[in-house]
């Protein structure tokens, strides 16, 4: 039986306690919100990731939630974007770059944050 959970994920919004509780029931994770609703799509981090990449912010954050081992659900409402957000997997992150965009958790609920709830 596969058992999955849907929680918001990206690298402004790590949640390693969540992660590694999944990872010890064998919970699959599906991050919605990789792209953090473009809330932090200039970050100098992560701009200067894209273009060692050649890619664009998005698909680098996109890159990261897959490496993590994520099921990765971005939304987008544009043809453009959503083919762009589908070419993830012509590149990979370094683990440098990996430990680079780990190092930008700040925590940056965009919607919705079930811990307030409890």
């Amino acid at each position: 039986m596969r058992v999955d959970i849907q929680v918001e994920l990206h690298p402004f919004l790590r949640r390693d306690d969540i992660e590694a509780f999944c990872r010890l029931h064998h919970i699959v994770i599906e991050a919605y919100s990789p792209l953090a609703k473009a809330q932090r799509m200039t970050d100098a981090t992560l701009v200067t990731v894209a273009e060692e990449c050649g890619v664009t912010p998005a698909q680098v954050m996109i890159r990261w939630s897959l490496q993590r081992g994520y099921v990765t659900i971005p939304k987008s409402t544009n043809p453009a974007r959503i083919a762009n957000n589908a070419d993830v997997f012509g590149f990979e992150l370094s683990d440098h770059q990996m430990e680079l965009l780990n190092s930008l958790d700040e925590h940056l609920v965009t919607g919705w944050d079930p811990t307030t709830s409890l």
